[in-house]
């Protein structure tokens, strides 16, 4: 079940799919009960949300940072070395802002709303520059 460490194998197998719906970042003191948050990360000064707009909205929840959720599709060890740092720093060229999350699986970019295409683009052409 281990993922990939190799950096040439896992930027040449890049793909990435969009997840439907755009995700907010929150942070509360705890959990409300029946929500049902992206990502949970517990951090000193309280609870950080990672969850659909809508269900913020719903709640009442305050929220930043508007975005879209991009899974790379291919399983990447969590120790594999200068993958997500190789994405990071060409969306940055850019001048796009990212928040890497990494599952078991996969990792998970979140990019700002409205700028998801462009950063799909980036991505394929990371994937076709590694295939040679």
């Amino acid at each position: 079940m281990a993922g990939e460490r190799d950096l040439d194998r896992l930027l040449a197998s890049l793909s990435a799919v969009l997840a439907e719906g755009v995700h907010v970042f929150a942070t509360v003191a705890e959990v409300p009960p029946g929500l049902t948050p992206r990502m949970t990360f517990r951090e000193a000064e309280g609870t950080t949300l990672i969850l659909l707009r809508e269900e913020a909205e719903a709640r009442g929840i305050a929220y930043e940072f508007p975005c879209r959720m991009i899974t790379l599709d291919v399983h990447s060890a969590l120790e594999a070395v200068g993958f997500i740092a190789r994405v990071a720093t060409e969306l940055a060229a850019r001048g796009m802002g990212v928040n890497p999350v990494s599952g078991f699986y996969h990792d998970h970019l979140f990019v700002p709303e409205g700028r998801e295409a462009e950063a799909l683009a980036v991505l394929a052409e990371i994937a076709r520059g590694a295939q040679g």
